[in-house]
């Protein structure tokens, strides 16, 4: 029993020890001036300058640096519960999708008699399969404020449910993350049924507007990736500001001894569900944004897969540095979009070959070994 044990704990990734303040001087004048480059000279270059231009900014690469920027916040989200709670969480991606379908729902409503069978009311989808009214979790789903607060608190629910059941029965460690992994399987299955009003394996497409704005327009296009970059941004402030506080501290006591934190009079169990329900609204609010810039969402975003890019993603850049998931991320699906094109039969391969590189010879990750050369 105990050499399966030792099998199946996850490698000892260390968090990378940011310096005193969380970030040495003058990295957030570098991050605002990348915020600034995102919000003022992408949009310059995408809709300024002309299409001839070298420094012209195609849709796919405008496309593309907004779904980075969505990958990245759910790198961020997941790097607070695992860099400061010791949660390794496999079911990030199913949060992060579940936001997106409930803003494809209302891209879906939004669609009208645009849509290939002209019926304004049932999406696409549902004329196909003989649906003859909306299911009654579809109500309402046409109003962009209801959508909204669902792309918040439907993951935050079940992150809330899922935590209260598994943090109260004192799982954690490897088994919380298998857990999660077949929380996340689970739910791909059921929405795979085309009986579940979730469009089956397809998912939502062909998308039209977004609040009468055509989401094919290069200012609509530009405005989503503005949003993006301003939530990555918040979140990031946001996350700074938790884990410096007492809150932070506690977290952190209870990734590392969450014992000696229950035998001080702490209650860990309300600490982690806390901050683990945060983790999954952000998540949520990524999903939301990433949906109408890639134009689709299906059921292959809650695949296993998909949580552990995610965790990859911050393992590289740094766990328990809260900037280094988010340059993880921009590393990891940078590399995946030109591979993919390239060479789509090696990218597991590499994928594979990273987690190992960064497992044996980076477990701070690029951050960490960057300020471990900055301290010297």
């Amino acid at each position: 029993m105990t050499t399966v044990t030792v099998a199946l704990t996850p490698p000892a990734i260390a968090p990378a020890s940011p310096p005193r303040g969380l970030y040495p001087r003058g990295v957030w004048t570098a991050i605002l001036a990348v915020y600034g480059v995102l919000v003022v000279g992408v949009p310059v270059l995408h809709l300024l300058v002309p299409a001839g231009s070298a420094l012209h900014l195609s849709d796919y690469t405008v496309s593309l640096v907004g779904k980075i920027l969505c990958y990245a916040t759910v790198a961020l989200a997941m790097d607070l519960v695992w860099g400061y709670a010791g949660i390794l969480s496999l079911c990030h991606g199913l949060f992060f999708a579940l936001g997106g379908y409930a803003m494809g729902m209302y891209l879906m409503r939004a669609i009208g008699r645009d849509g290939v069978y002209g019926d304004p009311v049932l999406p696409d989808f549902m004329v196909f399969l003989d649906w003859k009214e909306l299911p009654w979790f579809w109500l309402g789903s046409d109003r962009f404020l209801q959508q909204m607060l669902l792309v918040v608190l439907v993951p935050a629910a079940l992150a809330f449910v899922f935590g209260w059941f598994a943090f109260r029965s004192r799982i954690r460690g490897v088994y919380f993350s298998i857990i999660t992994q077949a929380l996340t399987y689970a739910a791909m299955l059921l929405f795979f049924r085309n009986q579940t009003g979730f469009g089956g394996n397809n998912g939502f497409t062909d998308f039209k507007r977004l609040l009468g704005f055509p989401l094919a327009s290069p200012g609509t296009r530009v405005v989503l990736l503005v949003l993006s970059a301003t939530l990555l941004l918040g979140a990031l402030v946001l996350c700074r500001a938790l884990v410096l506080s007492k809150l932070g501290r506690v977290l952190t006591a209870i990734r590392d001894a969450e014992d000696r934190v229950r035998f001080c009079g702490y209650d860990p169990p309300s600490f982690k569900l806390f901050v683990w329900t945060l983790s999954a609204a952000i998540c949520g609010l990524a999903g939301a944004l990433y949906v109408p810039q890639v134009g689709i969402i299906n059921p292959g975003e809650m695949s296993p897969a998909s949580s552990v890019e995610i965790a990859i993603a911050v393992a590289l850049g740094g766990r328990g540095t809260l900037l280094g998931p988010i340059v993880g991320a921009a590393l990891l699906h940078g590399s995946k979009s030109v591979l993919t094109r390239a060479f789509p039969e090696l990218w597991l391969f590499v994928l594979g070959l990273l987690f190992i590189v960064v497992t044996r010879w980076l477990p701070r990750g690029v951050l960490g070994l960057l300020w471990r050369e900055h301290d010297r």
